[in-house]
């Protein structure tokens, strides 16, 4: 491909204003920085970009002493995905535990809470909330990201997260377009097909979207899934069936879109990386998120000359180019000159998060648990993260028990003799067993049967998506794996 040189006509700004790289480091990089000035207009923070708060209020400075109308982007759903509290584990529960509680006004109050946080850190852009309908409990990406199972509740839900982050000047991200839900592949892998009929289409996957746009969402996010009953062709994001006809004729929405990360294997590895951020801007996308598995100055270069190169070449229309560009601008002329709403005037709430996941937990006692007389041995049966989460986010209960156990070990176990390998460690002491989606794993479920079996005292936690039936003397779903939840379960086991 040629390259162009870079310059400062209106066709090049236009092709950076809808790139929304990531970076490395914790630092504003120069070629960042010099970007900005030649018309890049958003970027966007992964967990390699935070060390603490303060570090992150200083790179956020950093960049806008280059532009001050930027847009700052980062994935912070909270619960099991975390960005900004990315060593530690989040504060605030994710939305299952929201859903498993069901009450809209703490959903909201948790929202604003965190819209709160990222917009002192210089973060204005969050791509949150899911409202995908986790129609398939055998999801392995959505899970507990989902509100719920429920079409009703994830729509009202989701709307009140929206009200809730937006009442702090952080403009809402809606995902993932038009529902990822009743998926089983993961589109950081591959394209998902959701084959499923119009009816179903509009009464269950979209009603949260329609929900999200009547609370004024400032954007949306599209999907890597192919639907054939919308478009038996291409994947939501490069279609402009589903765009441009669906989601802005038919639903009536004329805020933001933006591409989930161009770089998972259902565009790069399908339609090559450069050619499918071209297609999703013909297809009505207006920004492109790229950059979660790294992203440089040369993408950068090589992304920005493939949409000049097919504007010159007629693929791409410059009229299209510049309503994407123009959407991008002034979204981020809203998120600097928003002004406050009452609610985001109330005094900050920085225990509504520890509040909420402890209200999500769910007790259930099949026998009487064996009373609390010293040291137990926590077992924490691990399965590969998906994607979105990471593997390096802490999770899990065992911190907390041993703070509130003292004498307490743990211990970490997968495969199909994880059960064997508990029992020999714990020795004669109680096991509190730890598992995440337990029904996903037949391993995790069989090393269940061993504990079991060893002894009918045994706690189990589950931190995923409640699907198995409730087993073990006490069983405790958090509906999450976030710290707070951790520190619930905890409480928890020690009440009995």
């Amino acid at each position: 491909m040629t390259t162009f040189t870079t310059g400062t006509d209106t066709l090049t700004r236009d092709a950076l204003a809808v790139l929304q790289p990531g970076f490395a480091g914790t630092t504003a990089p120069d070629w960042v920085r010099r970007r900005l000035g030649e018309g890049l207009a958003s970027v966007a923070l992964f967990g390699r970009n935070v060390a603490t708060a303060e570090q992150v209020t200083a790179l956020t400075a950093q960049l806008r002493a280059e532009r001050d109308d930027l847009l700052v982007a980062i994935d912070e759903e909270s619960g099991d995905v975390t960005r900004l509290e990315v060593r530690t584990g989040s504060s605030f529960p994710g939305s299952h535990a929201l859903g498993a509680v069901d009450d809209t006004d703490l959903t909201r109050r948790v929202a604003r809470e965190l819209g709160r946080r990222l917009a002192a850190c210089g973060v204005n852009f969050n791509w949150a909330p899911s409202a995908d309908v986790n129609a398939n409990p055998d999801n392995p990406v959505i899970g507990v990201r989902s509100f719920g199972g429920d079409t009703g509740l994830v729509a009202r839900h989701t709307a009140a997260y929206v009200e809730g982050l937006q009442s702090t000047g952080v403009a809402a991200c809606t995902k993932h377009f038009p529902g990822h839900g009743d998926t089983s592949v993961d589109s950081h892998h591959a394209i998902p097909h959701i084959d499923l009929d119009t009816t179903t289409l509009h009464e269950r996957e979209l009603r949260p979207f329609r929900a999200a746009i009547a609370a004024g969402t400032r954007a949306v996010m599209s999907a890597h899934i192919r639907v054939p009953v919308l478009d038996p062709d291409r994947p939501a994001t490069l279609s402009r069936r589903i765009l441009t006809d669906l989601l802005r004729g038919e639903l009536g929405y004329d805020g933001l879109i933006v591409t989930d990360g161009m770089e998972m294997r259902a565009i790069s590895g399908t339609y090559g990386l450069e050619h499918g951020v071209v297609l999703a801007i013909a297809a009505g996308a207006d920004a492109i998120c790229v950059g979660g598995g790294l992203c440089d100055e040369d993408t950068v270069q090589r992304l920005q000359d493939a949409l000049v190169g097919a504007v010159r070449s007629g693929e791409l229309s410059e009229e299209r180019l510049a309503d994407a560009a123009a959407r991008v601008r002034a979204l981020a002329e809203w998120t600097a000159g928003v002004r406050r709403s009452p609610d985001a005037a109330a005094g900050p709430e920085p225990e509504v998060g520890l509040t909420a996941a402890r209200r999500a937990v769910t007790v259930t006692r099949t026998a009487p648990a064996p009373p609390v007389t010293g040291a137990v041995y926590v077992a924490t049966f691990t399965p590969e993260a998906n994607i979105a989460v990471g593997d390096e986010t802490p999770w899990g209960v065992g911190a907390e028990l041993e703070r509130l156990l003292p004498g307490t070990t743990t211990g970490v176990f997968t495969g199909p003799d994880a059960g064997d390998r508990a029992l020999r460690a714990a020795a004669d002491r109680r096991v509190d067993a730890v598992v995440r989606a337990e029904h996903r794993h037949p391993w995790m479920r069989t090393a269940l049967d061993t504990l079991l079996a060893a002894d009918a005292g045994t706690v189990v936690v589950e931190m995923g998506v409640p699907q198995a039936d409730p087993r073990g003397a006490l069983h405790i779903a958090t509906h999450g794996a976030a710290r707070v939840c951790g520190v619930a379960a905890a409480e928890a086991v020690v009440a009995g």
